[in-house]
């Protein structure tokens, strides 16, 4: 994990990895335009796609879902989403190199994937590299403003960082996105950061 700050109360701990649950849409090309050169497909005679296998292997815990998204990624089925969730994997099992690898080629896929900017953030963070996690938090923030744990977490980097007024409207702006059990920790920390502003 990263590094913890000491505040007087216990502080919350960072929110996990957020893996993709849905297929992501196919690119599409100009309407009423066949493509000449589209590439052959490989046909599953299961109803799955083969990232739905892999999903549902992750899902399992079965250790053969890196295997599964990998071959997802080889067939050209949800590319994107397929390495994201291949990062986390590696991430989990202490490949940071290779899970920074497949959360940036999930970007060379789609440069605003949501979840790979969130993982990759909260995986900077987790290896201490707080300037990078920053930026892919405010990047998945700017896609997803509603996402609340993006909020969390990067009032949680930029209080670490010291910046404590930036750290403060984050996680006013968490709170304002999540019920009232889920803001007690928040609040406390606002409180703690405030003070040390005085």
């Amino acid at each position: 994990m990263a590094k913890v700050i000491q505040f007087p109360n216990s502080t919350p701990e960072k929110f996990g990895f957020k893996p993709v649950r849905k297929k992501s849409k196919p690119a599409k090309g100009k309407p009423g335009q066949l493509d000449l050169f589209a590439g052959g497909k490989v046909v599953s005679l299961s109803k799955l796609s083969r990232f739905e296998e892999a999903l549902m292997l992750d899902d399992q815990g079965d250790t053969k879902a890196r295997d599964s998204y990998q071959k997802a990624i080889d067939e050209g089925d949800s590319i994107a989403d397929a390495y994201c969730n291949l990062g986390i994997l590696e991430s989990q099992a202490g490949n940071y190199t290779k899970a920074i690898d497949c959360f940036t080629k999930c970007l060379k896929e789609n440069p605003r994937h949501f979840e790979a900017h969130y993982n990759l953030a909260n995986l900077y963070a987790e290896v201490g590299n707080l300037s990078l996690a920053k930026v892919h938090y405010q990047i998945s923030i700017e896609i997803e403003p509603h996402f609340p744990n993006s909020h969390f977490n990067l009032g949680l980097t930029l209080a670490i960082n010291k910046e404590i007024e930036g750290a403060v409207k984050s996680l006013s702006t968490y709170c304002s996105l999540v019920s009232n059990p889920e803001k007690v920790q928040a609040k406390e920390l606002i409180e703690s950061l405030s003070r040390s502003l005085s």
